[in-house]
Formats: structure tokens, sequence, C-alpha cells
């Protein structure tokens, strides 16, 4: 027993030492290959090489749950190889051990690293990727609208030479393709109020909205006109767009992923990719533990 105890830790000990560093080789290749893409990015800006090397940093670990079944599966691999060329393997099957003996313990590592990885690091590089993505705003300045859902409801800001506009919507049909409740507030370039429109709803198939029984309020809050049937606003946003405020989920973390499903519920938003999100990061560990598998496969038959 004391002797399998001691073989045991030896695989556990190289297994992990051959994983973290094929996890840091891939981070340290991401980072590179990314730097490229961020340079292309900032080329007509004005900024130094430290902003694309930082954000490049803040990017590439949120890549880890595309890569790690890679990473496991060459890992494995190399770990397999590594103890076959040394005849450390027949060694252990003369002392007794079996195949499946052999690989126990890389494949509980692998199922333990899929769970740290979710609960743990995903978390964390979640917070990276939406600091990336605030960063990153900042400098597109071609970017002139804005969206957003929260507890208070579906939020939009447009702006153009003009004027700017902030609308507000407490939820969305998706079945009518229509906004609920919908407030558009104006303002002017500088950010002077000037008036605001009220509607029932707003049929938003297009980017020719029309809202139904409207009413507009100047600034002093003084109705203008009201019960106008069918009001045409033209805004930046689609049904199309609207649904996909939620395209980029490794924002998201895992611990809070529960919590945005209800909200996108409550302001009318299917959940189905959350939900097939949430899935996924079940059957992650398990996952991560098939490529353990099948490196053994390629390696011990």
């Amino acid at each position: 027993m004391i002797k399998s105890f001691v073989i045991n830790k030896y695989l556990a000990k190289k297994f992990f030492k051959v994983t973290v560093i094929a996890i840091l080789l891939f981070l340290c290749l991401g980072v590179v290959m990314n730097i490229f893409e961020e340079i292309n990015f900032f080329k007509d800006k004005n900024v130094g090489i430290a902003v694309p090397v930082m954000l490049s940093i803040l990017f590439v670990p949120s890549l880890l749950q595309n890569m790690l079944p890679f990473i496991i599966l060459l890992s494995g691999i190399w770990f397999f190889i590594a103890i076959r060329k040394t005849d450390e393997v027949l060694a252990m099957k003369v002392s007794g051990m079996s195949n499946f003996s052999i690989i126990i313990v890389p494949s509980l590592i692998s199922l333990v690293i899929g769970i740290i990885f979710i609960t743990s690091i995903n978390p964390i590089t979640s917070v990276l990727v939406k600091k990336y993505e605030n960063i990153k705003a900042g400098y597109d300045t071609e970017k002139d609208y804005l969206a957003a859902i929260t507890v208070n409801g579906i939020w939009i800001r447009e702006k153009n030479e003009e004027k700017n506009n902030v609308i507000r919507s407490a939820n969305l049909d998706l079945d009518s393709k229509h906004l609920i409740e919908v407030s558009i507030y104006e303002f002017t370039k500088h950010g002077d109020f000037i008036k605001r429109v009220e509607a029932e709803s707003a049929d938003i198939s297009s980017l020719k909205w029309i809202l139904k029984n409207a009413k507009i309020i100047d600034a002093e809050g003084i109705v203008i006109s009201q019960d106008i049937e069918n009001l045409t606003y033209f805004s930046m946003y689609d049904i199309k767009e609207i649904k996909n405020l939620y395209s980029n989920l490794n924002t998201i973390s895992f611990w809070n992923l529960e919590n945005e499903m209800k909200l996108l519920e409550e302001r009318g938003y299917s959940t189905r990719e959350m939900q097939s999100k949430l899935q996924r990061y079940f059957a992650f560990p398990f996952f991560l533990l098939s490529m353990l598998l099948l490196s053994a496969v390629f390696t011990l038959g």
C-alpha cells in the first residue's frame, strides 16, 4: 500500500508539472499572437505598445476554456510517452499495476483541474474580459451606440452629429418583435435635455421603429402631443441587434450565469444560449477526463 501511494504521488506530481508547463506555453503563445491583432486595431490611434500588451494579457486567459481540452490531450500524450521511454510503465506493471492503475491518477487530476477552472478561474477570466472590453470600447470612437440589460430594464444610448438619445424599455417581446413601455429621452450633443417620447410599445422589426400610442413631452414637462397612433423613430438597433446583447458570454462567470438568466427571462429574452453554456460548464471536467483517456489510448494502447 505504501509502495502504491509513493508511485501515485510520483505520477500525480509528474503529470501536474507537464500540464502546468503546457498551459504556460499556450498562454504565452496566445499573448504573442493576440498582440498582433491588438496592434492592428490600434494602428491608427496614438497609443504605445503597452496598451496592446495589456489588452492581450487581459483577454488571452479567457481562451483557456477552449484551449484546455487540447492542452490536457497533449499533456497526457507527453506524460505517457515520457514514462514509456524511461521504462517506468514496464516497472510499474512488473510491480503489479495495470494500465488502468497508471491512468487513474492523471484522470483524477484532469477532473480536479476542470472543477477548479470552472469554480475559481472562470470568475477571474470573466472579470478580465469585461475589463478588456471596457478599455477597448474607450478607443472605439466609431461606435456611436451602446445597449445594456439591467434590473431597471433595457437601456440603449445612441448619438449622432446633432443629438444624443437614451432609450429605456421595460422588457422585450420576442414573438411580436416589440419593446414594451418605451421612453426616449432626447438631448443635444452638449447634453441639454430637449424632450421625452413615451409609447406603449415599439415595433423594432427593422431600424425604422414604429411607436404605438405615443406622446411627446417637452423639457418643461408639458405634453406637446399625445395619442399618436404611429410615430416613426429611426434607430441603430433592430430586433437582431438587441437579441445579441449577450453575444459574448465570456463576460459572465459560472456563479453569475443563473442570475443573468433570471434577469433575461424577466426582460423577455431567450436564455437558451445561456442554458447551453451552463450545461457545458457542468460537463467541462468530464470533457477533460475524456481527453486524458483518449491520450492514454494513443500511447498506452
